[in-house]
């Protein structure tokens, strides 16, 4: 089952709305195309926890209700207008990589190194574009390689890619109005 973000979770994502933690947060930014056992999961297991409450407070919501099992049911299903959209574009956003990075930095830094994990950060608020996000994430990765070897850096450095939208052409400027540009 996918579930939906409602009209209160995107206003919740607008650039100086900050009503929910960081972890309620960044699954709302991972919500759409993601099945709701991969939801459930994140965090350790504490994900079913945070999707029933944004469930509750009205964040999230399940999919338009589809009528009775039987071969009608399952032919709408196969259609094209109801199909989970493909992964490598739907979730890629400067702000889910942004979280992302602030998630990883909390998982891996703060009780290693508190002054190291201040410091990534007030890089991450300061960052406000792609090119200071990916410097930022650099330096992050290199961290981590020097501590937890380069296989764990390249992992995360993977992750981290899957989630960045596609660097816009030099023929089309970076617009940071739209909703997956960081303000």
């Amino acid at each position: 089952m996918l579930l939906q973000k409602t009209e209160k979770a995107r206003l919740e994502l607008l650039p100086g709305v900050r009503t929910l933690s960081l972890r309620e947060r960044s699954l709302l930014l991972l919500v759409d195309g993601k099945p709701l056992s991969d939801l459930q999961a994140m965090y350790n297991g504490i994900g079913a926890q945070i999707v029933d409450n944004l469930m509750r407070q009205g964040y999230l919501a399940g999919p338009a209700e589809l009528p009775p099992s039987s071969a009608a049911s399952r032919k709408l299903q196969d259609t094209p207008s109801i199909q989970r959209p493909e992964p490598g574009e739907a979730l890629r956003s400067l702000a889910g990589a942004r979280m992302y990075l602030f998630d990883t930095c909390e998982r891996l830094f703060v009780r290693r190194d508190p002054v190291l994990a201040q410091q990534f950060r007030e890089a991450l608020r300061a960052a406000k574009d792609r090119a200071s996000m990916l410097d930022v994430g650099e330096a992050m990765f290199e961290e981590v390689a020097m501590t937890a070897g380069a296989e764990r850096a390249a992992s995360l450095r993977e992750r981290f890619e899957q989630l960045l939208p596609f660097a816009p052409s030099a023929s089309e400027p970076f617009d940071s109005t739209q909703p997956s540009a960081l303000a």
